[in-house]
């Protein structure tokens, strides 16, 4: 099955502001340069999480000739190169225990300050700071289905579809996209970051709820909405105009 792209996007720091590209290149370990960076709390060893911070998503995050320039909605900026400080620290990532590298530079005072505590901005091993598969997709018609805007869900890939969760029923099957090939896994469980402003990080919907009354849930009660992939040919994928 081939399927047309009508979104792509990624952070390239966890939380932060999920960038809209015109193009992203999977490889086995999903979308190059998703997530390479994380906020760390070096106090408690703990992966700052989205929902329990949602002011990460205010900054955006914009890799550029091997540095990283972070910037606020008032236009204050922290950029240089996110150079490893020779500090390492094993933090809890949803149960999981994951070795990251502290960085130097001037982007943790930036954090620390949209934030209010101490924070440090950390180099994540690849999928070290990705819950569930490396890829996510969403689809048109369930986004009209629920008149829900994309940006709210953080996908990998928007995929043209004509039918609400169709997507569902792709279990096991491989879908090109782009010169990449997919395995479609499971339905991604949501939790409360999709009742979040994408770029204020203010609670501004009860989406979370709207999907509870109408569609599945897991056994933690999260109403499931889009689908995970993992990669089995890697590929540039690029937005069709």
């Amino acid at each position: 099955m081939e399927a047309v792209v009508r979104g792509v996007g990624f952070s390239p720091v966890k939380g932060m502001r999920h960038l809209a590209l015109d193009h992203v290149y999977l490889d086995r370990l999903g979308a190059v340069g998703d997530r390479a960076f994380c906020v760390v709390d070096p106090a408690a060893r703990r992966v700052l999480r989205t929902v329990q911070h949602p002011s990460l998503m205010t900054i955006t995050a914009q890799p550029y000739d091997d540095q990283l320039a972070l910037t606020l909605p008032s236009g204050e900026r922290a950029e240089g190169p996110a150079t490893a400080s020779g500090e390492t620290i094993t933090c809890d990532y949803w149960g999981r225990q994951v070795a990251l590298s502290l960085t130097a530079g001037p982007h943790a005072e930036l954090i620390s300050r949209r934030l209010g505590h101490d924070e440090r901005l950390a180099r994540a091993p690849r999928g070290g700071v990705v819950f569930g598969d490396p890829v996510t997709i969403v689809t048109t018609a369930s986004l009209e289905a629920m008149g829900a805007d994309a940006a709210r869900f953080r996908a990998t890939l928007l995929v043209e579809t004509d039918e609400p969760w169709v997507e569902e029923s792709w279990l096991g099957r491989e879908v090109e996209v782009g010169d990449a090939t997919l395995r479609i896994g499971g339905p991604v469980p949501r939790c409360a970051v999709i009742d979040h402003h994408p770029e204020t990080g203010e609670k501004d919907s009860r989406l979370l709820k709207d999907l509870v009354r109408a569609r599945p849930t897991n056994k933690a009660g999260e109403p499931m909405f889009g689908v995970y992939a993992t990669v089995d040919r890697p590929g540039r994928v690029a937005v069709t105009r």
